[in-house]
């Protein structure tokens, strides 16, 4: 694989003046008009730029005339952003011309092409493969858990930059201990970058209980994501329904008793006190 062009700073204050050279040699492949273009320094038959999306890289493509006349050429892109040094160019007999330029590193990998054209519609064009290094980032997350009456459902989005091969542990604890507790396994898919799936996990839920389930995923990398949901009345709010009927119940028995009270409280007769069923408010039983 040919070296990879040079990263630079600055896409423009790199950019130098075009350098002339006497011909020591003569370039292997020349245009019908006696002139050339190739990617300068040790012989590549293209250009090859890697770096993050975004990054400004600079090489230098060789215009060489072989001819005993000047010829005027002018330089493009085609399929990339580039900006040479000096896009049109006077190049004297039997002269190298070196022309920097840069090139901006798209978000995906691409193929361009540099095109060189004289005046009498004479066109060369060199290839230019752009490839995008994107930093090796892993992140995962668990989303959207609900508990259902047979079964866990989530969903798992990859937030990372690989592919990556989950494992669920899953954990349910009742009011009374532990329900479920699933070892940490392997899930039969790979997540790639950016994708959401839904899943689910069979399990039979209490109906007569309060529940809170705990899902974990992990993947290659480091990733690492938790999440949690609580369902279910349980056993205690049966109870506290039943304490709230015998409370009421107390509660009107005292008041029929204040009313009884008040009503004969002139009177010197003892008078029976309304009978009251079941527990009072104090919590004695008659």
């Amino acid at each position: 694989m040919p070296s990879a062009v040079r990263a630079v700073p600055v896409v423009l204050a790199v950019l130098g003046a075009t350098v002339l050279t006497l011909l020591a040699v003569a370039p292997p492949a020349t245009a019908a008009g006696g002139w050339s273009a190739a990617p300068a320094g040790e012989a590549r038959p293209a250009f090859y730029a890697e770096g993050e999306p975004g990054t400004a890289l600079q090489d230098t493509v060789s215009l060489t005339n072989r001819g005993p006349t000047p010829v005027d050429v002018s330089l493009r892109a085609a399929g990339a952003e580039v900006a040479f040094a000096d896009d049109r160019l006077r190049l004297p007999p039997r002269t190298r011309t070196d022309v920097p330029f840069t090139t901006t590193v798209p978000a995906d990998d691409a193929t361009a092409e540099l095109v060189a054209r004289d005046t009498d519609g004479r066109t060369l064009r060199v290839p230019l493969h752009l490839r995008a290094s994107v930093p090796r980032v892993s992140a995962l997350t668990v989303e959207h858990v609900a508990v259902h009456a047979d079964r866990i459902t989530y969903e798992l989005v990859n937030r990372g930059t690989t592919p990556l091969t989950p494992r669920l542990a899953v954990r349910a604890d009742g009011l009374l201990g532990r329900l479920l507790d699933r070892a940490p396994r392997t899930l039969p898919l790979e997540l790639a970058p950016g994708r959401r799936v839904r899943l689910g996990e069979p399990w039979d839920r209490p109906a007569l209980d309060s529940v809170e389930v705990r899902l974990t995923v992990t993947a290659a990398g480091g990733a690492r994501d938790e999440a949690r949901v609580s369902t279910g009345v349980g056993p205690w709010g049966a109870v506290a329904a039943g304490a709230g009927v015998v409370a009421a119940g107390g509660a009107l028995c005292a008041v029929r008793r204040l009313l009884v009270v008040r009503r004969h409280r002139r009177r010197t007769a003892v008078l029976p006190e309304p009978a009251c069923p079941g527990a009072e408010l104090t919590g004695a039983v008659s």
